[in-house]
């Protein structure tokens, strides 16, 4: 079974409850009504019920009616949610006015969900910026346990089956974190090994990477990597994690037994961590481009639940596929 086919068998056998915060736009409502149709989950829409009934039927969208749909406006839970944001921020000085006003904001209403156990997962971002998912996730949900720092994971697809685990290899970070710091680096490579096991679905081999392979270059960016992999190291012994690599050593066996002798991970790897969002990102775009591999993502890690962050941009299929992915997220979670 393909990766891609392995991420739906996994969602339907689960059923999570998934929240679409953004259900008045039309991508969503399409991705949600084939969510619906194939049983990847079971879809909260927020949004005016009357307004998304008449989109649906104008869209000519046959299983919406299997959605619950949640007005931010008014519903059931509406004072329970305010109550839990006072008593969540009021450190932070949250008045009750204030928290009345923002639980109508549908990010702030779909992470609520999530808090109060009421959601198992958000899917949005397609009509709002990173900054906007992310914040009110950030002041309600928050990181997981031992995690500082959120981040974001690419699946990458490769048509050759070389590398990685038959041709599939997960890179972080590839979307969020400009500049970790070593412990934060660390934590990125923890975050995303459970991401390799949640939805890739094999045993992570991490490599963190640099322009050097144990010792063969001296820089304080290259004992940031040497860093990172020590304090990972000790976070989490049961994980095979090693470095540092430089991308070949890490990839290539031939290679890797020469430069790294008696290493587990060289030239295994199937999990990339990147020392910056700099390299990450023209890592993972120039592997999709010129070696015309498939990248999944981001998936944001991190976090105490899964919320992920769609781009502006995404296609009806990147809602769903991001759908089935937060399913199985939240299944790994339970």
């Amino acid at each position: 079974m393909e990766l891609l086919d392995r991420i739906r068998f996994n969602a339907k056998k689960h059923n999570m409850r998934i929240v679409l915060p953004e259900g008045y736009e039309e991508r969503n409502l399409r991705a949600a009504d084939i969510a619906l149709a194939e049983g990847l989950a079971q879809i909260i829409l927020i949004g005016d019920p009357y307004e998304i009934a008449a989109h649906a039927k104008q869209l000519g969208l046959t299983n919406i009616g299997k959605a619950k749909i949640v007005n931010p406006k008014s519903h059931e839970k509406k004072e329970k949610y305010i109550d839990l944001m006072v008593e969540l921020r009021k450190s932070k000085g949250l008045t009750r006015e204030e928290a009345a006003r923002l639980i109508e904001d549908p990010l702030y209403l779909g992470v609520l969900m999530i808090k109060s156990g009421d959601a198992d997962g958000e899917v949005s971002g397609a009509d709002h910026a990173t900054g906007d998912v992310l914040r009110p996730a950030l002041q309600y949900v928050k990181t997981a346990p031992g995690i500082s720092v959120v981040s974001g994971a690419f699946i990458m697809i490769l048509p050759e089956k070389t590398y990685g685990e038959e041709g599939v290899l997960v890179f972080a970070d590839g979307a969020v974190h400009p500049n970790p710091t070593d412990r934060e680096l660390a934590e990125i490579g923890i975050a995303t090994a459970h991401t390799a096991r949640a939805i890739a679905g094999f045993e992570p081999k991490i490599a963190f990477l640099s322009f050097s392979t144990k010792g063969s270059a001296k820089h304080e960016m290259v004992d940031k990597v040497v860093n990172a992999t020590r304090i990972a190291q000790e976070i989490a012994p049961d994980l095979m994690i090693d470095g540092e690599f430089q991308a070949d050593a890490a990839l290539v066996e031939s290679i890797g037994q020469k430069k790294a002798p008696g290493s587990k991970i060289a030239g295994k790897a199937n999990v990339l961590i990147f020392p910056n969002l700099e390299s990450g990102n023209i890592a993972y775009k120039l592997v999709q481009r010129l070696a015309k591999a498939e990248a999944i993502g981001p998936i944001l890690q991190g976090m105490a639940a899964p919320i992920n962050d769609l781009s502006r941009g995404c296609s009806v299929n990147d809602i769903v596929c991001m759908i089935a992915i937060t399913a199985n997220q939240a299944a790994a979670k339970k």
